[in-house]
This record gives C-alpha cells, structure tokens and sequence, in this order.
C-alpha cells in the first residue's frame, strides 16, 4: 500500500509546543518543588475541563494566567496542578478546579471566564490552545486513572502530574494517547466524504477510527475505510498528525487512494458517503456548496480537503 512520508511543514491548532517539558529533570521532586514555588511561575487554569480565557485588546480570547501563589492555593497539592514546562519568563503550571460553583465568581473573580474550549477555538491562538490542550488531556487521564489498575489501589501524581505511582506495588503509570488515523479516501478527480447522523445538517467530513492493537497506520487506514465506506485502499499517504484533547486523541492524517468500487456508508458510524470532484470539495471549503458544510479550519480534516484541492495530493 506503500510508505508513510513526513510533511513537517502543517502545524495544527494543538500542537506547537514552545516549552521545555523538563523531562529529565521534572522527576526530581526538589527541583520539581523549586520550580512550583519559584516566584515567576504562573499558571493556566481549567474548572470541570473548561479553560480560564480572557479577551485581548483585538477581541480574540487567550488562556488566563494566574500568578503561582494563587495557584497553589487553589490547588491544595499536587493531585490537581501539573507542570507544563519552563517558558521565557519561568516555570508554567496548570490546576484542575472541579465542583458546581463557578470559581470566576469566586476566587478568580475578574480574571477572566471559563469557556467552553472546542467553542473558543476559533479566536484562540494556536500556543496557548497546545497548553490548554496539554493540561486538559493530562487531567482528564488523571480523572480515568486515580486507582493503580494493577492492584486497585489509589495511585499518586509524581513528575510534576506526568506521571502516577502506586505507593502499594509501585507500578508506574503513565499518560495515555489514543492515536487514531483520519483519511481522505480519493481516486483520480473524485475524494470520498461522509457523514454521521449526530453532526450538524449537512456536515460531511474525511473517515476516521482509532488505530487497534497489532495494527501498523497503514492497516488501520485500510480497515477503516473498508469497513465505513466498502472501499479498499491501495495506497496509503501521510500528510500531517494533530493532537486532539477531547480526551487525548492524536490524529493521523492521511490521503488515502482507493481502487474502483461502488462506496457504501456502513450505516453505524456514517449514515451517508459522497464523492466529490476537486471543484466542488474547493466549493465546499469555501462555503459555496448549496446544502452541505465542510468541517471547520481547526480540525485536520478540513486542512487533509484542502491539502487535496489545492495540491492535487
């Protein structure tokens, strides 16, 4: 089916990660301390997923900062504050609020209000959505996995939140990411799309499905792309990778060629599958397709379209 390529020029909304993780030193607990109490560390915050945002002078909204005593205050301890990295001006936190009371109207009054992140994406920018994006996935692992899943026990945050110890068999755990491959089937002058019955109106998108075990990218993109659309693939071409924290997927995306056939929607992940030439995929990115809508510019799928209109990939 042939060979993945790199194409490192695509940078998506989620990625473009301009800290030092400190991997090699965020496991020393005193280091790790000095860098939390060190008076220039600020802090994102998120309550029940949802990140603080504030809006710039132009109108577009960025990820509050809080200062790093208030912080640790809201915080209580390590359960709920991850260390994201070291930036210009110092270390970077993030703490996870929880709870029905709204702390923009409490605690963090006036320093901004917790927005629903995939609503927000649009007006956000692109550094502040990967640390949002960071902080979210590594606190919805840690919700998930709060007991050992060796022996059940309550495990424990160590390296600054990027890593669980369990006290009693000392298994480690580590954060979880899902990758899951997102293609555009194509043949000649025609791409393939579908749609699920639970999108907006008139929404149509690339295939996608989670890589499974003992399963090369490849493969993966094949099996789904015959299982959703009837489709067999005979050439597989990478074309750029997005982090995804709704919780913590990494999207593989892909242009994948298919042979000749009659394409079909599976009826339980897409209830509709349509062919599209170049001309009126261009027409749909651009809004100008009567009764149909693109997914939007923050998802890979949008940027695999374009990548197909525009290149002839």
């Amino acid at each position: 089916m042939g060979s993945l390529m790199s194409d490192a020029s695509h940078q998506h909304i989620f990625s473009g990660n301009r800290l030092d993780r400190a991997g090699g030193q965020r496991g020393d607990a005193d280091w790790l301390a000095a860098r939390i109490a060190d008076p220039a560390a600020v802090s994102l915050v998120l309550w029940n997923g949802r990140p603080l945002l504030t809006h710039l002078p132009d109108g577009t909204l960025t990820a509050a900062r809080i200062d790093g005593g208030l912080a640790r205050a809201l915080a209580g301890g390590l359960e709920t504050l991850v260390f994201l990295g070291l930036g210009p001006q110092g270390p970077v936190l993030a703490i996870d609020l929880d709870g029905e009371t709204d702390p923009a109207e409490g605690p963090l009054q006036g320093l901004g209000k917790f927005h629903d992140l995939r609503a927000a994406l649009a007006s956000f920018p692109a550094e502040d959505a990967n640390l949002v994006g960071t902080a979210r996935s590594l606190f919805e692992w840690r919700r998930k996995h709060r007991f050992c899943s060796a022996c059940g026990r309550p495990s424990r945050a160590s390296d600054g939140g990027w890593k669980r110890v369990c006290p009693n068999c000392k298994t480690q755990h580590f954060p979880r990411v899902d990758p899951c491959v997102i293609m555009l089937p194509a043949r000649g002058e025609h791409c393939l799309l579908g749609r699920q019955a639970s999108w907006p109106e008139g929404r149509f998108s690339t295939l996608a499905g989670f890589v499974e075990p003992g399963e090369s990218v490849e493969e993966a993109c094949a099996r789904e792309v015959r299982e959703e659309s009837g489709l067999t693939v005979t050439g597989v071409r990478y074309h750029s990778s997005q982090p995804w924290p709704f919780p913590s997927n990494l999207m593989i995306g892909l242009i994948a060629e298919v042979a000749e056939g009659e394409a079909a929607p599976d009826l339980e992940e897409l209830e509709a599958v349509r062919w599209f030439t170049r001309a009126e995929a261009r027409d749909l990115l651009d809004g100008k397709l009567p009764g149909v809508t693109s997914p939007a510019p923050v998802a890979i799928a949008y940027h695999l379209i374009r990548a197909w209109v525009d290149d002839g990939a």
